[in-house]
Order: structure tokens, then sequence, then C-alpha cells
């Protein structure tokens, strides 16, 4: 399996509004968990007149800490990667505050009718924008210019959020410098997570900010990696495969050995998105009632 180059050192402080370069402040939610490491960090860009990225959880303290922060400065947007519990549901509290309206690519695409809170940190299912954004769209905060750029994969409403003037990426869920993303199907879809990282490839951005964790400050090679791990990871499900028919549960011991328990759901959830492009691809079929519990094996 190809190493990513994680960074997982994180310098941060609850309760505090910090300055991490020139436009760009950061509050991290107490929110900590095994899918969102020490919790959801919040996003000020620009001075003065300011959008707010991920307002977090439903966390009435988390917000009131961010709005006394901001006194005498001017929320105008409040921008929402992606509609998970850890990212929105602060929206509707600070929009009661501020009055500012709320934008996003949409509401979360696809909601299950039994979410499964073991296998990620839930989905706001009342998120609904007050604007949608469209890929490549820009915008002006303050004097500063927002760049959106869509990538679905983790969601399919995933958007990042770049300046282009300095290179930041705020890049949500999307790449995070911790761990790597959890796709979970049907909304999460491993293609759109493989063209959504050419996409970012194909960029000259200099430096990702992720809603969770450190920033990544060479995220090309990083990138580079991810694409690599998860091409990888499907080669290793088609080595198993090769063995023998199996289920999705015979399989998360071999591809993730020692794996915290609290991510088996989630672990489980990305291999079946790699075992659906492996079904596109026609390299393997499946046969049973739910894909979860599906029988796998391998055509080639």
């Amino acid at each position: 399996m190809p190493d990513i180059p994680f960074v997982r050192e994180h310098n941060f402080q609850y309760g505090q509004i910090e300055v991490l370069a020139p436009g760009i402040r950061r509050l991290t939610a107490r929110n900590p968990s095994a899918f969102t490491y020490h919790g959801t960090g919040t996003y000020i860009i620009g001075t003065g007149t300011v959008a707010v990225i991920d307002p977090g959880p439903d966390d009435p303290l988390h917000l009131d800490v961010l709005l006394s922060g901001l006194k005498g400065e001017r929320i105008s947007h409040i921008l929402v990667t992606h509609c998970h519990k850890d990212h929105s549901p602060g929206a509707r509290i600070l929009q009661e505050t501020c009055g500012a309206p709320t934008f996003a690519f949409g509401p979360h695409g696809f909601v299950p009718q039994a979410q499964d809170e073991g296998a990620e940190e839930g989905v706001d299912v009342n998120f609904e924008p007050d604007v949608r954004l469209a890929h490549g769209q820009r915008f002006d905060v303050g004097g500063l210019e927002l760049e959106c750029i869509h990538t679905p994969g983790h969601t399919s409403n995933h958007m990042c959020f770049a300046l282009p003037t300095s290179g930041d990426v705020f890049s949500g869920d999307h790449v995070m410098a911790w761990s790597t993303s959890v796709i979970i199907p049907p909304d999460g879809n491993m293609a759109d997570y493989l063209g959504s990282l050419q996409l970012m490839l194909g960029r000259q951005d200099k430096c990702y900010w992720p809603t969770h964790g450190p920033p990544l400050q060479r995220p090309h090679p990083y990138v580079e990696a991810l694409i690599a791990h998860r091409y990888q990871r499907m080669d290793d499900i088609l080595e198993l495969l090769a063995l023998e028919p199996m289920r999705i549960a015979q399989m998360v011991d071999p591809l993730y050995p020692g794996l915290d328990p609290r991510l088996t759901g989630g672990a489980s959830r990305s291999i079946l998105a790699s075992l659906l492009y492996l079904i596109d691809d026609e390299k393997i079929a499946s046969s049973g009632d739910t894909p979860l519990n599906s029988i796998y094996r391998r055509l080639i």
C-alpha cells in the first residue's frame, strides 16, 4: 500500500479564534471524534466584512464564541462545504443571529431512510442553502475573491473554496492531512472522488485548510498519494477476491489491519465504494439482497 504522508500534529486552541494567515482565522468546535479528529474547524475569511466556512455542529456555545470574537465585524456569507452534521447545522444558529444567507452547492444528494451513525458523523437532512453555488463561480468577501470548486466524492454536494490570489483552499473533507476521507455510497462515489482529486492536481494551489486537522503546505504530492492509495486498495480487493468470493465483512480485517473499531462502519462503506467502482469497470460481480451483505466475486 503506498504511503500517504499524513500530517497529524495539529496546533490549535479550543475557545479561541486563531489567526492563521492574512485574512484567515479559525475557531475549533469541541466535537472531537474518530471522524472529526480534534473537531470541526470553522474558518473566517476576510476582515471587517467576513465569510464563515462550515459553522459546525448544532452547538450554541461554539457559535457564541464565534460571534463574540467577530463583534464589530459583519458576516456577509455563510459557506458550507457539505451537509454532514459536523459541518452545516451551526449555519441555522448563526443565521438567526447575523442574518447572512447560506451558500453551498446544494442539499445532500441522497438521504438514506436509516442513517448509520457508526459510518460517519451523520447527514444534516434539513440543510438547504439560500444560494446554490456552481463550480467555477467567484464572488468577493470584504475585498477578497473566493472561488468555488465542486469536488464530489465524499458527498455529491461537496464544495471547496479557494482564495486564488494567495493559493489557499478550504478543502472541507475532500482532502484532509490527518486521514483519508470516507466514501459512503450511494451519495458518496469513488469515481467522482478520484475525478475530483485529479481536478485538484490540475490547479496551482499552495495550501489546503481542511475542516478537520492541520493544513497541507505541499498539497500536490499528498493528493497524488491519495489517488495511488485508492487504486492500490482496489488492487488489494481484487487479490482477495482471487482467493474466493467474499462479503464485505470478510474484507475489513485483511484490508484494514489494526483498525480502530469505531471506524469499522466507515471502512465497510469505503470498501463498498471501491467494489461499486470495480463492478462498473466489469472486474467483479455481486449477488445478494443488499450491497453490504452481498457476495462479491472476481470476473477477471
